[in-house]
């Protein structure tokens, strides 16, 4: 075992067989947690419940914190934040699978600079077999790359992250943001001059599911982000023209038909999936 913390919120609506795939991929790090801390953001379902039990029965480190009302992503963060026992912590979303050496890759990162507040990695994305990758997402790497692309797309994927978890309360933790939370607190990271890296390797898989151009196109996510990339805006982090090109390109997405919106966003925004060997 090694001291760091595992943080992942759940909601009623959560797939439990997802589920159950995320939390196997952690228990099966070639370096195991010691504290793996599960919020649930409101009341279950019975089965998911059920598997929480059989966890948090087997194994001594689990943590699962029971919130009476769901509040959403953010207040579900902020909270399981604070339940987390050690300085680092490795984020991973309900559904979503980490490769076995993620999170010795990146506490050796960590060793390595003690200087490092985050450190994430390139990814893989699937629908629903994690077995057929359809895309690869390639992040920027180094702290400079992360700056400049932070002023106009979020330079992390937030189920691959490992972070100090001191360097996220410093700067206002999770805000009440049920969408979005995670830009929001990673660009505030970013701006005030942290050591941030992205690994260039794909150490998470991500499941997108077959309706990710749909979710992507809700009014309700496409305003989230907007919200956020103003805030980047009005703190200084990111210029008019920054946010001008959020701006255009969100819209330009949300009006799009669908098929189309589908074909330019993998072909802007995604590289030809190559498995790793």
């Amino acid at each position: 075992m090694e001291n760091y913390s595992v943080l992942t919120t759940l909601c009623a609506k959560d797939n439990p067989e997802y589920l159950k795939q995320s939390i196997d991929s952690m228990l099966h790090q070639s370096v195991l947690t010691n504290d793996y801390v599960i919020v649930a953001d409101g009341p279950l379902t019975d089965e998911l419940n059920s598997i929480l039990l059989s966890y948090s029965d087997k194994y001594q480190f689990f943590n699962i914190v029971q919130l009476a009302k769901n509040g959403g992503a953010g207040i579900a963060s902020r909270i399981g934040l604070t339940k987390c026992k050690n300085e680092l912590v490795a984020r991973l979303d309900s559904d979503d699978i980490s490769f076995p050496e993620r999170c010795e890759l990146q506490l050796k990162r960590f060793k390595n600079n003690p200087r490092l507040a985050v450190v994430g990695s390139d990814m893989y994305e699937f629908n629903d077999d994690p077995e057929k990758i359809i895309d690869l997402k390639i992040m920027p790497h180094t702290t400079s790359e992360i700056y400049r692309y932070g002023k106009r797309r979020m330079a992390f994927n937030h189920s691959s992250v490992m972070y100090k978890k001191s360097i996220i309360i410093k700067n206002g933790s999770y805000s009440s943001m049920r969408r979005s939370q995670d830009i929001e607190i990673l660009s505030k990271i970013i701006f005030s001059g942290e050591v941030c890296e992205n690994i260039d390797k794909a150490l998470i898989k991500f499941r997108c599911g077959n309706n990710r151009i749909q979710r992507k196109k809700k009014w309700s996510n496409i305003k989230a982000d907007l919200i956020v990339f103003y805030k980047n805006y009005k703190m200084g982090y990111a210029g008019l023209f920054d946010y001008l090109y959020v701006v255009i390109i969100q819209i330009t997405f949300f009006l799009l038909p669908e098929k189309i919106a589908g074909f330019l966003y993998r072909k802007l925004f995604r590289s030809k999936a190559q498995l790793r060997g």
